[in-house]
């Protein structure tokens, strides 16, 4: 060799360093050469000796075949990958197949246009970069379909894989809009989520498991159902928001379990009552909504914050806005019920905590106010799972609250989607519900291969 880092085209004098540096294991880097679209490397094979995938029997040489593949970028550069692939000619008589050629699955599935490696990186760039198709075939120098084609398949059989619905304890539900066009042209605007929020080992952070079209507890309840009882009795804590229909599927699947009441969506509640009272007296007492200068109208925000948070200052406007007229009694009075509803979440000890609710829950009802007898109606009607808060150590729907925000953001990136299947992979894998490294490892490339009677896969 002339020199030490020079790709040699000598067949028994290979260049160890470049096929470290190209990092194909049982390949050799025969010629590498820079063309308009990037590098074009050219490899074949170690192996020189192949038995037939039919008999066995040690097969002959029958020439060879260029396949070229896409490989991932290398210092942002696009690369394609030239393969020799020898072809083989099978002598035994009696064997049904009498011609084939090399396979190798570290490198590609048979007739793959990407190899497997890029499809690892195109993959690992959807799921914690934020990439887009469009940007990631830019960057592979190829087009939308070509790329999107070869990554769907592997999302997809992390889809169907059965194992990761394994080891669920915790389950969380919300709902999210994925478009805003006609629902006979697009069928529902609305996805229910499913949400493992199961913390362990195996589950560090929380991962979307499902989208499902619509949104109602009939749509929850089949989910559960089809779902088989292994998974349902496996389920102990059920997370939800105030809506009836979820509450419903988790009472007639989830027997078993404990449902709790989001303590986001309690606070939340509050909130709206307090809103409500404010609008209702500032509209009495001005005869208008409110406007720059209104009393009320300056403190909207302030009511809507912590207590414990507000400065001297922001305290004194408060109390200013209070006094300025005899009905706003009436707000302050709400103001002061929906911040011990925000401090039950804030007591030292659950034990605390509980019986401030069940306080809360007794007492509320009987408010002359009535906003706030709503509100604690509401409650009333949901003492059950607002109590086993405290009971499950402070269960929360919040991981699902951020989950939506992964996938709101997923779709904003991709500018929106037509696609619902699709759109249901991509955000399964930007939100963590899909291992697709299982099945993109060497042997496992077989699911990119469009089989038919004539095709040869070898393991």
């Amino acid at each position: 060799m002339s020199h030490p880092t020079c790709c040699c085209s000598v067949s028994l004098n290979r260049c160890d360093r470049c096929d470290l540096l190209v990092g194909l294991e049982g390949f050799h880097l025969v010629a590498a050469a820079r063309r308009e679209y990037g590098l074009m490397l050219d490899i074949e094979s170690c192996d020189r000796r192949a038995g037939c995938p039919g008999c066995g029997v040690i097969a002959q040489g029958h020439g060879r075949v260029v396949v070229e593949v896409i490989d991932a970028p290398w210092a942002g550069v696009p690369v394609r990958i030239r393969w020799f692939k020898r072809r083989w000619i099978c002598r035994e008589t009696t064997c049904q197949i009498a011609t084939f050629s090399e396979q190798n699955h570290s490198m590609c599935a048979p007739r793959a246009r990407l190899g497997v490696r890029a499809i690892r990186w195109a993959i690992r760039q959807l799921r914690f970069e934020g990439a887009t198709i469009l940007g990631l075939a830019r960057q592979l120098g190829t087009t939308w379909n070509t790329v999107w084609s070869h990554i769907k398949p592997c999302l997809q059989a992390a889809s169907d894989d059965p194992a990761r619905f394994t080891g669920i304890r915790v389950l969380g539900v919300d709902e999210h809009v994925w478009h805003h066009q006609d629902r006979r042209r697009r069928g529902p605007r609305e996805l229910t989520g499913i949400v493992d929020l199961t913390r362990g080992e195996d589950h560090p952070t929380a991962r979307l498991l499902d989208l499902v079209p619509g949104r109602s507890g009939t749509v929850y309840k089949n989910w559960l159902a089809e779902r088989g009882e292994d998974f349902r009795s496996g389920i102990q804590i059920a997370t939800l928001d105030p809506f009836q229909g979820y509450k419903n599927a988790i009472d007639d699947q989830l027997q078993d379990a404990t449902s709790v009441l989001d303590a986001f969506h309690i606070v939340k509640l509050a909130g709206d009552a307090l809103d409500e009272v404010r609008r209702r007296v500032q509209q009495d007492t001005t005869g208008h909504r409110g406007r720059k200068g209104d009393p009320l109208y300056q403190i909207r925000n302030l009511l809507r914050a912590s207590r414990d948070r507000l400065t001297k200052r922001q305290q004194e406007r408060l109390r200013e806005a209070f006094t300025a007229d005899e009905a706003h009694i009436s707000v302050e009075v709400a103001y002061h019920c929906a911040q011990q509803v925000r401090d039950v979440f804030h007591q030292a000890t659950p034990a605390q905590g509980r019986r401030l609710a069940a306080h809360l829950i007794e007492r509320l009802p009987t408010c002359p106010i009535p906003e706030i007898a709503r509100l604690g109606r509401t409650l009333r009607k949901w003492k059950d799972a607002f109590l086993a808060y405290f009971d499950t150590g402070g269960a929360s729907n919040g991981p699902t609250e951020a989950i939506n925000g992964i996938i709101e953001l997923g779709r904003r990136t991709a500018r929106g989607y037509r696609n619902p299947t699709n759109y249901q992979l991509r955000m399964l894998l930007i939100a963590g519900g899909l291992d697709a490294s299982t099945h993109t490892q060497p042997g496992r490339a077989i699911f990119l291969c469009q089989h038919n009677e004539k095709c040869v896969c070898m393991s």
